[in-house]
Protein backbone atom coordinates (compact mmCIF):
# COMPACT_ATOMS: atom_id res chain seq x y z
CA UNK A 1 0.00 0.00 0.00
CA UNK A 2 2.61 2.72 0.88
CA UNK A 3 4.66 1.62 -2.46
CA UNK A 4 1.66 2.34 -4.49
CA UNK A 5 0.75 5.38 -2.74
CA UNK A 6 4.54 6.47 -3.05
CA UNK A 7 4.60 6.27 -6.82
CA UNK A 8 1.19 8.40 -7.26
CA UNK A 9 2.59 11.23 -4.79
CA UNK A 10 6.16 11.34 -5.95
CA UNK A 11 5.23 12.03 -9.69
CA UNK A 12 3.72 14.83 -9.35
CA UNK A 13 5.39 16.29 -6.54
CA UNK A 14 8.88 15.48 -8.10
CA UNK A 15 8.10 17.45 -11.02
CA UNK A 16 6.53 20.26 -9.93
CA UNK A 17 2.70 19.96 -10.45
CA UNK A 18 1.92 21.13 -7.02
CA UNK A 19 -1.65 21.92 -7.12
CA UNK A 20 -2.64 18.18 -8.42
CA UNK A 21 -0.11 17.35 -5.58
CA UNK A 22 -2.04 18.61 -2.93
CA UNK A 23 -5.49 18.07 -4.21
CA UNK A 24 -4.25 14.14 -3.76
CA UNK A 25 -2.95 14.56 -0.51
CA UNK A 26 -5.83 16.36 0.26
CA UNK A 27 -8.18 13.58 -0.41
CA UNK A 28 -5.56 10.91 1.33
CA UNK A 29 -5.12 13.11 4.51
CA UNK A 30 -8.43 12.37 6.44
CA UNK A 31 -7.11 8.73 6.85
CA UNK A 32 -3.92 9.35 7.98
CA UNK A 33 -1.92 12.07 10.08
CA UNK A 34 1.56 12.78 11.05
CA UNK A 35 4.20 9.93 11.15
CA UNK A 36 2.06 7.87 8.65
CA UNK A 37 1.38 10.43 6.19
CA UNK A 38 5.15 11.19 5.45
CA UNK A 39 5.57 7.17 5.55
CA UNK A 40 3.50 6.63 3.12
CA UNK A 41 5.87 8.95 0.59
CA UNK A 42 8.92 7.84 2.21
CA UNK A 43 8.70 4.53 3.75
CA UNK A 44 12.89 4.01 3.58
CA UNK A 45 13.51 7.25 5.24
CA UNK A 46 10.84 7.62 8.21
CA UNK A 47 11.98 5.38 11.31
CA UNK A 48 10.46 4.14 14.41
CA UNK A 49 11.74 3.69 18.34
CA UNK A 50 12.77 0.53 17.02
CA UNK A 51 15.17 1.58 14.69
CA UNK A 52 18.87 2.06 15.16
CA UNK A 53 18.50 5.19 12.96
CA UNK A 54 15.66 6.82 15.67
CA UNK A 55 17.30 6.33 18.45
CA UNK A 56 20.62 7.54 16.94
CA UNK A 57 18.78 10.67 16.19
CA UNK A 58 17.08 11.04 19.01
CA UNK A 59 20.05 11.29 20.98
CA UNK A 60 22.12 13.70 18.63
CA UNK A 61 21.63 16.56 20.33
CA UNK A 62 24.20 18.91 22.63
CA UNK A 63 22.25 18.99 25.67
CA UNK A 64 20.26 16.22 27.20
CA UNK A 65 17.23 18.69 27.58
CA UNK A 66 16.35 17.97 24.14
CA UNK A 67 15.83 14.19 24.74
CA UNK A 68 12.33 13.72 24.14
CA UNK A 69 10.27 10.99 22.41
CA UNK A 70 8.91 11.70 18.49
CA UNK A 71 6.74 9.71 17.51
CA UNK A 72 9.05 8.92 14.52
CA UNK A 73 11.97 10.19 13.06
CA UNK A 74 12.11 11.41 9.44
CA UNK A 75 15.65 12.07 7.53
CA UNK A 76 15.05 13.62 4.08
CA UNK A 77 17.86 13.85 1.42
CA UNK A 78 16.97 16.46 -0.43
CA UNK A 79 15.27 19.74 -0.28
CA UNK A 80 12.35 18.60 -2.12
CA UNK A 81 11.84 16.13 0.17
CA UNK A 82 11.66 18.35 3.16
CA UNK A 83 9.21 20.28 0.67
CA UNK A 84 7.04 17.13 0.26
CA UNK A 85 7.09 16.56 4.28
CA UNK A 86 5.94 19.91 4.96
CA UNK A 87 3.16 19.93 2.54
CA UNK A 88 2.00 16.40 3.81
CA UNK A 89 2.00 17.67 7.46
CA UNK A 90 -0.07 21.01 6.75
CA UNK A 91 -2.38 18.88 4.75
CA UNK A 92 -2.77 16.26 7.84
CA UNK A 93 -2.13 18.81 10.51
CA UNK A 94 0.64 17.10 12.10
CA UNK A 95 2.76 18.10 14.23
CA UNK A 96 6.59 18.26 13.78
CA UNK A 97 10.06 19.58 14.85
CA UNK A 98 13.56 20.30 13.26
CA UNK A 99 16.47 19.71 14.22
CA UNK A 100 20.06 21.28 12.41
CA UNK A 101 22.61 20.87 15.07
CA UNK A 102 21.27 20.38 17.92
CA UNK A 103 22.43 23.11 19.96
CA UNK A 104 19.79 24.62 21.37
CA UNK A 105 19.10 23.52 24.59
CA UNK A 106 15.14 24.43 25.14
CA UNK A 107 13.07 22.11 25.45
CA UNK A 108 11.02 21.62 22.52
CA UNK A 109 13.33 23.94 20.66
CA UNK A 110 14.42 21.05 18.29
CA UNK A 111 12.97 17.92 19.18
CA UNK A 112 9.25 17.03 20.09
CA UNK A 113 6.61 14.62 22.12
CA UNK A 114 4.43 12.32 19.59
CA UNK A 115 5.31 14.09 16.56
CA UNK A 116 7.49 14.12 13.79
CA UNK A 117 11.36 14.87 14.50
CA UNK A 118 12.66 15.78 10.96
CA UNK A 119 16.38 15.71 10.99
CA UNK A 120 18.60 17.77 8.50
CA UNK A 121 21.32 14.90 8.77
CA UNK A 122 21.18 14.20 4.70
CA UNK A 123 21.37 17.49 3.75
CA UNK A 124 25.22 17.52 3.24
CA UNK A 125 26.00 20.39 0.57
CA UNK A 126 29.45 22.01 1.28
CA UNK A 127 30.83 23.62 -1.65
CA UNK A 128 32.76 26.28 -2.44
CA UNK A 129 32.87 28.44 -5.83
CA UNK A 130 35.48 28.42 -8.17
CA UNK A 131 36.63 32.03 -6.82
CA UNK A 132 36.48 30.82 -3.17
CA UNK A 133 34.34 33.28 -2.68
CA UNK A 134 30.92 31.78 -1.73
CA UNK A 135 30.07 28.82 0.27
CA UNK A 136 26.93 26.46 -0.01
CA UNK A 137 26.11 25.02 2.78
CA UNK A 138 23.41 22.49 4.13
CA UNK A 139 22.00 22.18 7.31
CA UNK A 140 23.53 19.84 8.40
CA UNK A 141 26.73 20.99 9.33
CA UNK A 142 28.36 22.19 12.88
CA UNK A 143 30.74 24.28 12.13
CA UNK A 144 33.94 23.05 12.78
CA UNK A 145 33.59 20.87 9.46
CA UNK A 146 33.00 23.89 7.72
CA UNK A 147 36.37 25.76 9.20
CA UNK A 148 37.86 22.10 8.25
CA UNK A 149 36.37 21.99 5.08
CA UNK A 150 37.27 25.74 3.94
CA UNK A 151 41.00 25.52 5.81
CA UNK A 152 42.66 23.91 2.73
CA UNK A 153 41.55 26.98 0.70
CA UNK A 154 42.63 29.92 3.43
CA UNK A 155 39.38 30.86 3.32
CA UNK A 156 37.00 31.36 6.34
CA UNK A 157 33.20 32.40 7.32
CA UNK A 158 31.50 34.14 10.08
CA UNK A 159 30.24 30.50 11.86
CA UNK A 160 30.32 29.96 15.41
CA UNK A 161 33.30 30.33 18.04
CA UNK A 162 32.75 26.53 18.68
CA UNK A 163 33.14 23.42 16.87
CA UNK A 164 30.01 21.92 17.79
CA UNK A 165 27.58 24.57 17.52
CA UNK A 166 24.92 23.72 14.33
CA UNK A 167 25.16 25.93 11.13
CA UNK A 168 21.09 26.77 10.69
CA UNK A 169 20.54 27.75 14.56
CA UNK A 170 23.30 30.72 14.28
CA UNK A 171 22.34 32.06 11.33
CA UNK A 172 18.73 32.10 11.65
CA UNK A 173 19.42 34.18 15.32
CA UNK A 174 21.68 36.50 13.37
CA UNK A 175 24.69 35.09 14.70
CA UNK A 176 27.28 36.46 17.17
CA UNK A 177 30.64 35.30 15.83
CA UNK A 178 34.66 36.13 15.67
CA UNK A 179 34.92 38.56 12.49
CA UNK A 180 31.98 40.58 14.37
CA UNK A 181 33.46 43.76 13.98
CA UNK A 182 34.57 43.86 10.82
CA UNK A 183 32.29 42.74 8.70
CA UNK A 184 28.78 42.23 11.04
CA UNK A 185 26.51 39.32 12.38
CA UNK A 186 26.82 36.16 10.46
CA UNK A 187 23.81 36.33 9.09
CA UNK A 188 24.98 39.82 7.38
CA UNK A 189 27.15 37.44 5.26
CA UNK A 190 24.84 35.23 3.43
CA UNK A 191 23.94 35.87 0.39
CA UNK A 192 21.47 33.69 -0.55
CA UNK A 193 18.72 31.05 1.31
CA UNK A 194 16.79 28.01 -0.58
CA UNK A 195 14.23 27.82 1.55
CA UNK A 196 10.89 25.44 1.88
CA UNK A 197 7.56 27.32 2.53
CA UNK A 198 4.49 26.04 4.31
CA UNK A 199 2.95 25.61 1.54
CA UNK A 200 5.50 23.23 0.35
CA UNK A 201 7.25 25.00 -2.43
CA UNK A 202 10.86 25.71 -2.86
CA UNK A 203 12.39 29.24 -2.96
CA UNK A 204 15.80 31.08 -3.34
CA UNK A 205 15.75 33.98 -1.19
CA UNK A 206 18.18 37.07 -2.11
CA UNK A 207 18.68 40.79 -1.11
CA UNK A 208 16.70 41.38 -4.73
CA UNK A 209 14.41 37.98 -4.77
CA UNK A 210 12.07 37.49 -1.93
CA UNK A 211 13.96 40.33 -0.25
CA UNK A 212 11.61 40.87 2.46
CA UNK A 213 12.10 37.15 3.64
CA UNK A 214 15.58 37.49 2.63
CA UNK A 215 15.67 40.57 5.40
CA UNK A 216 13.62 38.49 7.74
CA UNK A 217 15.79 35.43 8.17
CA UNK A 218 18.22 37.16 9.33
CA UNK A 219 17.42 37.42 12.73
CA UNK A 220 13.62 35.56 12.59
CA UNK A 221 14.50 32.41 13.23
CA UNK A 222 12.10 29.60 11.86
CA UNK A 223 9.00 31.63 11.78
CA UNK A 224 8.75 31.91 7.80
CA UNK A 225 10.48 28.37 6.51
CA UNK A 226 12.87 26.01 6.62
CA UNK A 227 16.54 26.82 4.93
CA UNK A 228 17.98 24.02 3.42
CA UNK A 229 20.79 25.57 1.78
CA UNK A 230 22.81 28.72 3.00
CA UNK A 231 25.10 30.81 0.29
CA UNK A 232 27.63 32.69 2.76
CA UNK A 233 30.32 35.16 2.09
CA UNK A 234 33.79 33.51 2.78
CA UNK A 235 36.93 35.30 4.10
CA UNK A 236 40.36 35.28 3.94
CA UNK A 237 42.11 32.99 6.90
CA UNK A 238 45.39 31.42 6.97
CA UNK A 239 46.06 31.55 10.92
CA UNK A 240 45.05 33.78 13.60
CA UNK A 241 46.34 34.63 16.81
CA UNK A 242 43.93 33.32 19.26
CA UNK A 243 43.77 31.53 22.73
CA UNK A 244 42.45 31.44 26.63
CA UNK A 245 43.49 33.79 28.92
CA UNK A 246 42.85 32.96 32.29
CA UNK A 247 43.90 35.04 35.67
CA UNK A 248 43.47 34.23 39.42
CA UNK A 249 40.23 35.61 41.73
CA UNK A 250 42.36 38.68 43.08
CA UNK A 251 42.46 39.82 40.21
CA UNK A 252 39.19 39.91 39.37
CA UNK A 253 38.61 43.65 39.53
CA UNK A 254 40.86 44.39 37.20
CA UNK A 255 39.42 41.82 34.76
CA UNK A 256 35.89 43.81 35.29
CA UNK A 257 37.93 46.82 34.18
CA UNK A 258 39.32 45.37 31.56
CA UNK A 259 36.15 44.09 30.16
CA UNK A 260 34.59 47.71 30.60
CA UNK A 261 37.83 49.29 28.76
CA UNK A 262 38.01 47.31 25.77
CA UNK A 263 33.81 47.67 25.46
CA UNK A 264 33.75 51.23 25.97
CA UNK A 265 37.26 51.48 23.46
CA UNK A 266 36.61 48.88 20.15
CA UNK A 267 39.16 50.28 17.55
CA UNK A 268 40.41 47.38 16.26
CA UNK A 269 38.51 45.68 13.90
CA UNK A 270 40.58 42.79 13.86
CA UNK A 271 39.71 42.13 17.67
CA UNK A 272 37.28 40.19 19.47
CA UNK A 273 36.66 39.12 23.27
CA UNK A 274 34.59 36.55 24.86
CA UNK A 275 35.35 37.09 28.41
CA UNK A 276 33.67 34.79 31.28
CA UNK A 277 33.84 35.01 35.26
CA UNK A 278 34.05 31.55 36.74
CA UNK A 279 33.47 29.99 39.90
CA UNK A 280 35.90 26.89 40.38
CA UNK A 281 33.92 26.28 44.10
CA UNK A 282 31.74 27.82 46.30
CA UNK A 283 34.83 30.03 47.45
CA UNK A 284 37.02 30.50 44.54
CA UNK A 285 36.26 32.34 40.69
CA UNK A 286 38.90 32.97 37.91
CA UNK A 287 38.63 35.25 34.91
CA UNK A 288 38.82 33.97 31.55
CA UNK A 289 38.96 35.66 27.84
CA UNK A 290 39.18 34.41 24.79
CA UNK A 291 41.10 36.85 22.62
CA UNK A 292 40.76 36.14 19.02
CA UNK A 293 43.20 38.71 16.42
CA UNK A 294 42.62 38.27 12.44
CA UNK A 295 46.36 38.60 11.90
CA UNK A 296 49.09 35.90 10.79
CA UNK A 297 51.73 37.86 12.11
CA UNK A 298 50.71 40.98 15.34
CA UNK A 299 50.85 38.76 18.61
CA UNK A 300 49.62 40.72 22.03
CA UNK A 301 48.03 43.62 19.84
CA UNK A 302 47.29 46.53 21.92
CA UNK A 303 43.92 46.35 22.17
CA UNK A 304 44.07 43.53 24.34
CA UNK A 305 46.43 45.09 26.84
CA UNK A 306 44.23 45.63 29.44
CA UNK A 307 43.82 42.02 29.93
CA UNK A 308 47.11 40.85 29.19
CA UNK A 309 49.02 43.17 31.37
CA UNK A 310 47.36 40.75 34.29
CA UNK A 311 49.43 38.05 35.45
CA UNK A 312 47.98 35.16 34.14
CA UNK A 313 47.56 31.60 35.30
CA UNK A 314 46.77 29.98 32.17
CA UNK A 315 47.69 31.33 28.22
CA UNK A 316 47.41 29.37 25.42
CA UNK A 317 47.39 32.63 23.05
CA UNK A 318 49.40 31.65 19.74
CA UNK A 319 49.13 31.56 15.83
CA UNK A 320 46.90 28.65 14.93
CA UNK A 321 44.06 28.07 12.41
CA UNK A 322 40.21 28.61 13.04
CA UNK A 323 39.60 24.94 12.79
CA UNK A 324 42.27 24.76 15.06
CA UNK A 325 40.97 27.62 17.68
CA UNK A 326 37.22 26.42 17.12
CA UNK A 327 37.96 22.79 18.68
CA UNK A 328 40.10 24.19 21.53
CA UNK A 329 36.88 26.61 22.91
CA UNK A 330 35.01 23.48 22.18
CA UNK A 331 36.93 22.01 25.09
CA UNK A 332 34.48 23.84 27.27
CA UNK A 333 31.40 21.81 25.97
CA UNK A 334 30.67 18.75 27.82
CA UNK A 335 28.31 16.61 25.65
CA UNK A 336 25.40 14.89 27.15
CA UNK A 337 24.94 17.60 30.20
CA UNK A 338 21.26 19.33 31.12
CA UNK A 339 21.97 22.64 30.44
CA UNK A 340 20.37 26.19 30.39
CA UNK A 341 21.69 29.58 28.72
CA UNK A 342 20.06 33.29 29.58
CA UNK A 343 20.43 36.11 27.36
CA UNK A 344 20.77 39.43 28.33
CA UNK A 345 21.90 43.12 27.40
CA UNK A 346 23.17 46.31 29.31
CA UNK A 347 23.90 49.51 27.11
CA UNK A 348 26.41 51.90 28.00
CA UNK A 349 28.24 55.30 26.03
CA UNK A 350 31.16 55.14 29.12
CA UNK A 351 33.53 53.41 31.27
CA UNK A 352 31.83 53.80 34.21
CA UNK A 353 28.41 53.00 32.82
CA UNK A 354 29.47 49.81 31.67
CA UNK A 355 31.32 48.77 34.66
CA UNK A 356 28.79 49.81 36.87
CA UNK A 357 26.69 47.13 34.80
CA UNK A 358 29.29 44.43 35.04
CA UNK A 359 29.50 44.88 38.64
CA UNK A 360 25.41 44.64 38.66
CA UNK A 361 25.39 41.61 36.73
CA UNK A 362 27.91 39.89 38.34
CA UNK A 363 26.63 40.60 41.85
CA UNK A 364 23.60 39.49 41.52
CA UNK A 365 24.03 36.22 39.56
CA UNK A 366 26.81 35.15 42.24
CA UNK A 367 25.03 36.26 45.14
CA UNK A 368 22.20 34.20 44.49
CA UNK A 369 24.34 31.36 44.24
CA UNK A 370 24.19 29.77 47.94
CA UNK A 371 20.52 29.46 47.04
CA UNK A 372 21.03 27.20 44.23
CA UNK A 373 23.90 25.48 45.91
CA UNK A 374 21.90 24.64 49.06
CA UNK A 375 19.13 22.54 46.65
CA UNK A 376 21.66 20.47 44.58
CA UNK A 377 24.45 18.04 45.27
CA UNK A 378 27.92 20.29 45.07
CA UNK A 379 28.89 17.43 42.59
CA UNK A 380 25.87 18.07 40.47
CA UNK A 381 26.86 21.21 38.97
CA UNK A 382 29.32 21.12 36.04
CA UNK A 383 29.39 24.87 34.76
CA UNK A 384 28.26 28.23 36.00
CA UNK A 385 29.23 31.23 34.73
CA UNK A 386 28.56 34.49 33.04
CA UNK A 387 29.71 35.59 29.38
CA UNK A 388 29.89 38.89 28.09
CA UNK A 389 30.14 40.05 24.18
CA UNK A 390 30.31 43.41 23.70
CA UNK A 391 28.90 45.12 20.29
CA UNK A 392 29.54 48.32 18.96
CA UNK A 393 30.00 50.62 16.68
CA UNK A 394 32.75 49.10 14.65
CA UNK A 395 30.26 45.96 14.40
CA UNK A 396 27.12 47.64 13.60
CA UNK A 397 28.51 49.78 10.76
CA UNK A 398 29.97 46.51 9.18
CA UNK A 399 26.51 45.21 9.54
CA UNK A 400 24.51 48.31 8.23
CA UNK A 401 27.14 48.37 5.28
CA UNK A 402 25.69 44.92 4.42
CA UNK A 403 22.01 45.70 4.20
CA UNK A 404 21.56 45.03 7.89
CA UNK A 405 19.35 42.29 9.18
CA UNK A 406 16.01 41.95 12.10
CA UNK A 407 18.07 42.54 15.18
CA UNK A 408 16.88 46.28 15.19
CA UNK A 409 20.28 47.36 17.50
CA UNK A 410 20.86 51.00 17.22
CA UNK A 411 25.18 52.25 17.31
CA UNK A 412 23.38 55.52 18.86
CA UNK A 413 22.68 54.07 22.09
CA UNK A 414 26.31 53.40 22.30
CA UNK A 415 27.95 49.80 23.13
CA UNK A 416 25.51 46.35 23.61
CA UNK A 417 27.47 44.22 26.04
CA UNK A 418 25.32 41.46 25.63
CA UNK A 419 25.71 38.37 28.26
CA UNK A 420 24.98 35.20 28.68
CA UNK A 421 24.23 33.11 31.97
CA UNK A 422 24.89 29.57 31.56
CA UNK A 423 24.45 26.55 34.02
CA UNK A 424 25.02 23.30 33.22
CA UNK A 425 24.04 20.16 35.72
CA UNK A 426 24.05 16.25 35.78
CA UNK A 427 21.13 14.94 36.42
CA UNK A 428 17.33 15.77 35.13
CA UNK A 429 15.61 15.49 38.69
CA UNK A 430 17.30 18.77 38.95
CA UNK A 431 15.99 20.57 35.87
CA UNK A 432 13.12 22.42 37.76
CA UNK A 433 15.30 23.35 40.35
CA UNK A 434 17.70 25.13 38.22
CA UNK A 435 14.77 26.44 35.88
CA UNK A 436 13.08 28.44 38.91
CA UNK A 437 16.47 29.53 40.10
CA UNK A 438 17.74 31.00 36.96
CA UNK A 439 14.20 32.57 36.19
CA UNK A 440 14.32 34.37 39.30
CA UNK A 441 17.90 35.56 39.46
CA UNK A 442 17.32 36.88 35.34
CA UNK A 443 14.56 38.86 36.86
CA UNK A 444 16.68 40.02 39.50
CA UNK A 445 19.22 41.12 37.14
CA UNK A 446 16.87 43.03 34.68
CA UNK A 447 15.58 44.94 38.05
CA UNK A 448 18.72 45.37 39.22
CA UNK A 449 20.10 46.97 35.11
CA UNK A 450 16.97 49.29 34.74
CA UNK A 451 17.00 50.61 38.14
CA UNK A 452 20.41 51.29 36.99
CA UNK A 453 19.62 53.21 33.58
CA UNK A 454 21.30 50.64 31.56
CA UNK A 455 18.50 47.84 30.89
CA UNK A 456 18.41 46.96 27.42
CA UNK A 457 15.37 44.68 26.37
CA UNK A 458 17.37 43.08 23.43
CA UNK A 459 17.99 39.42 24.35
CA UNK A 460 20.44 37.52 21.86
CA UNK A 461 18.11 34.49 20.53
CA UNK A 462 21.42 32.29 20.27
CA UNK A 463 21.63 32.38 24.28
CA UNK A 464 18.27 33.03 25.31
CA UNK A 465 16.00 30.73 27.79
CA UNK A 466 12.80 29.51 27.17
CA UNK A 467 10.98 31.53 28.67
CA UNK A 468 12.56 35.28 27.41
CA UNK A 469 11.08 37.04 24.91
CA UNK A 470 13.07 38.03 22.05
CA UNK A 471 11.36 39.95 19.37
CA UNK A 472 9.55 42.88 21.53
CA UNK A 473 13.71 43.50 21.98
CA UNK A 474 14.08 43.90 17.95
CA UNK A 475 12.03 47.09 18.31
CA UNK A 476 8.14 47.55 18.03
CA UNK A 477 8.63 48.60 14.28
CA UNK A 478 11.25 45.00 13.07
CA UNK A 479 8.66 43.01 15.53
CA UNK A 480 5.49 44.26 13.19
CA UNK A 481 7.70 43.74 9.96
CA UNK A 482 8.41 39.99 11.05
CA UNK A 483 5.15 39.58 11.82
CA UNK A 484 3.73 40.83 8.64
CA UNK A 485 6.29 39.09 6.68
CA UNK A 486 5.31 35.58 8.31
CA UNK A 487 1.77 35.95 7.53
CA UNK A 488 2.88 36.60 3.89
CA UNK A 489 4.59 33.61 3.32
CA UNK A 490 2.72 31.10 5.75
CA UNK A 491 -0.47 33.29 6.04
CA UNK A 492 -1.91 29.32 7.78
CA UNK A 493 0.57 29.62 10.46
CA UNK A 494 1.57 26.11 9.80
CA UNK A 495 5.20 27.25 11.10
CA UNK A 496 3.30 28.51 14.32
CA UNK A 497 0.70 25.98 15.46
CA UNK A 498 2.08 22.73 13.64
CA UNK A 499 5.70 23.63 14.38
CA UNK A 500 5.80 24.49 18.51
CA UNK A 501 9.51 24.68 18.95
CA UNK A 502 11.23 27.88 18.84
CA UNK A 503 10.81 31.63 19.25
CA UNK A 504 7.03 32.63 17.37
CA UNK A 505 5.60 35.57 16.16
CA UNK A 506 2.45 36.99 17.23
CA UNK A 507 2.50 34.16 19.79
Amino acid sequence: MAGAILGLILSPLLFGNWVSADNFIRDIASDVVGCATVEAVFPDKVFYSNSTIYQYENKNFWSQTEYLSPECVFRPTTARDVAAAIALLGTAEGKFAVRGGGHMAIKGSNNIDNGVLIVMSNLTTLSISNDYSTLSVGPSHRWGDVYSYLQTYNRAVLGGRLASVGVPGLLLAGGVNFYGNQHGFSADMVIGYEVVLANGTIVYATSSSYADLFWALKGGSSNFGIVTRFDLRTVPSERIWAGIYTVAQEYIPQFYAAIANYSTNIVDPLSHIVPAVIPVDSTTSVGAVILFYDSTNISYPACFESFTSIPSISNTLDFKTLTEFSLETNTAITPDINDVFVAGTIVGKTYDELLQGIKIINDTFYSALPELYAQLPADSISIIEIDWQPIGSLWLSASEAKGGNALGLDSSKGTYLCYAEVVEWIGSSYDEIVAAWVEKTTYAINNATEAAGLYDPFNYMGDAAGFQSIFPGYGATNEAKLLSISRKYDPTRLFQTLMPGGYKLGI
